[in-house]
């Protein structure tokens, strides 16, 4: 019945904007609605088209890679105080938000890909400051690795815990007792998606849509429902879901590394507050091995820890992370503020 449960949650809490911002009890933020429409469609080869928003002047310039499930609106209360000193870019990965689908699997090498081919079709300066989020952070990492030429420093905000099967492994055990449900609802959204049901569900597939979130627009729920109700959405959740199953059993590779580039690791102190105690230790242990082995992967890594915060730092402190992305700008760099 927990698994039932946790599995109706994850699917009704994607984005996970949408689930912190649907408790509020505040008139619909119409500053949100930049995001009811495409912002540039960017040409990335193969028919295909990645959609992507930049803001602000100044170099180098700084893309925000979202978490599992997102799109560039995770960004949202991150990307406007970045803006103000430096040139910022948020995008949506395939299948998301206003980017075409992408070709199957979605795993981290496919999003690698993706972004560098945006980076260049989009004349993005190189090197730029990747900030990635979660699993976003897998993906930016990955890309350095691959092509260290283009990244000047790195911001991997709350990244998964690593090495799950030996520091938690009731947790890991858990996760995979617990796939084929989950994999078996996003296949059911899909479906549902493909029929056409998605509009007005039915029972049975209420749980992959959440209702109209009364922190946004009639425009802006619109949107968000449009790109989940369609076939492309839920093949990319259900891929991504597919290639991470046992992604994070092994701990960060001992062979890892990014050099002398600045690396700021910024770490949530209650990401597991709602866990059962030994889970919680268990994965407050992996958080913090993670961590600080990532850390150790550049010889300009730091760590910076931030009390009260969950999972999503960028949305409940997004100055934290505005300012751990500051930090690794080089001081000579002109910061101009955009009008």
């Amino acid at each position: 019945m927990q698994r039932a449960r946790l599995a109706a949650s994850l699917l009704a809490c994607l984005p996970p904007l949408a689930c912190i911002a649907a408790d509020a009890p505040t008139p619909p933020d119409t500053q949100l609605d930049v995001y009811a429409s495409p912002g540039e469609r960017i040409d990335i080869g193969g028919g295909r088209h990645l959609d992507l928003r930049c803001s602000g002047d100044g170099t180098p310039t700084v893309v925000l890679e979202a978490g599992f499930g997102t799109d560039s609106m995770a960004w949202a209360r991150v990307q406007p105080l970045l803006a103000g000193h430096v040139r910022t870019c948020a995008y949506d990965r395939a299948g998301y938000g206003f980017s075409d689908a992408g070709p199957l699997p979605r795993d981290i090498d496919a999003e690698a890909a993706d972004l560098h081919a945006l980076v260049h079709a989009a004349h993005l300066a190189t090197p730029v400051v990747l900030v990635g989020h979660s699993i976003g952070s897998n993906i930016v990492r990955r890309y350095d690795q691959l092509h260290p030429e283009d990244v000047a420093a790195l911001v991997l905000v709350e990244p998964p815990p690593q090495g799950l099967a030996e520091t938690a492994p009731d947790y890991a055990r858990a996760e995979a007792a617990m796939a084929p449900a989950m994999l078996a609802a996003y296949r059911a959204c899909e479906q549902g998606a493909k029929d056409g049901k998605l509009a007005a569900p039915p029972p049975e597939l209420q749980s992959c849509l959440r209702p109209p979130n009364p922190a946004w627009s009639d425009r802006l729920n619109a949107a968000v429902r449009a790109n989940k109700s369609s076939p492309a959405f839920w093949q990319t959740i259900l891929s991504a879901s597919e290639a991470k199953i046992g992604l994070f059993d092994a701990p960060v590779p001992a062979d890892e590394t990014h050099g002398d580039k600045p690396l700021v690791v910024v770490t949530a102190t209650d990401a597991y507050a709602g866990a059962e105690p030994a889970i919680r230790e268990a994965l407050q242990t992996a958080q913090a091995r993670t961590h600080d082995a990532l850390v150790a992967t550049s010889t300009a890594g730091r760590r910076v820890s931030k009390a009260g915060t969950s999972h999503d730092i960028q949305l409940d402190d997004a100055q934290a992370v505005a300012d751990a992305v500051l930090s690794v700008l080089p001081p000579a760099t002109p910061r101009e503020t955009g009008n």
